[in-house]
């Protein structure tokens, strides 16, 4: 299976840059192909442009080459993953931007849906679990981002996971690298939650 890692981080050294390049070993361990898009290190512009901001019900609308070629590298891939650090309890603006302006009316949604069979959100949290658990952050993002995104564009199977206490100590950075590479490796059996409604009926 070939994989898009969408990597969102300013530093490429940061412990997100190191997920990204866990989960890529742990998708090659388990026999499959990671392709790793850097949106930093690419210069994307994550602001809509004017030219791709969808014109609804427009079926033969024109959009921009650099849209168009996100497009293309997400679609010669069967499945993606999102690897990013938990900002305001969401997306970074990178990833939100590059969501918005490529998987637009007609390819991601509307008339159009995702060919990919499988997404993975990846969230690196700075807190605790028990902070997320109490304010109830998770489901909320997980709401969102999963059945919002993911499934709501056709992506049948999907996980959405976050990585806490990722600023402790050095130990604890390598289980969650650890563990990083154990969702490459079985990326197959653990990326399966199916939506639970069909986008097209509601």
């Amino acid at each position: 299976m070939k994989v898009l890692i969408v990597l969102d981080h300013p530093r490429r050294d940061s412990l997100t840059g190191a997920v990204a390049d866990k989960l890529a070993e742990g998708l090659k361990a388990g026999g499959h192909i990671p392709e790793i898009a850097d949106l930093h290190r690419e210069g994307f512009d994550p602001r809509m442009k004017v030219e791709d901001e969808p014109i609804w019900g427009d079926r033969t609308q024109t959009f921009s080459q650099e849209l168009l070629d996100q497009q293309a590298r997400v679609d010669r891939n069967d499945a993606i993953a999102f690897v990013f650090p938990v900002w305001w309890w969401g997306f970074p603006a990178m990833t939100r931007g590059w969501i918005e302006r490529v998987w637009n009316q007609g390819w991601a949604h509307g008339w159009g849906r995702m060919k990919q069979s499988k997404g993975l959100i990846l969230g690196v949290a700075a807190d605790n679990a028990p902070s997320f658990a109490k304010r109830n952050y998770e489901p909320s993002m997980k709401t969102l981002m999963l059945t919002g995104i993911v499934h709501y564009c056709g992506i049948e199977e999907g996980r959405f996971e976050l990585l806490y206490d990722s600023l402790t100590s050095p130990e604890h950075q390598k289980i969650l690298l650890d563990r990083a590479f154990e969702l490459g490796e079985t990326f197959e059996t653990s990326v399966t939650e199916k939506q639970a409604y069909n986008p097209l009926k509601s």
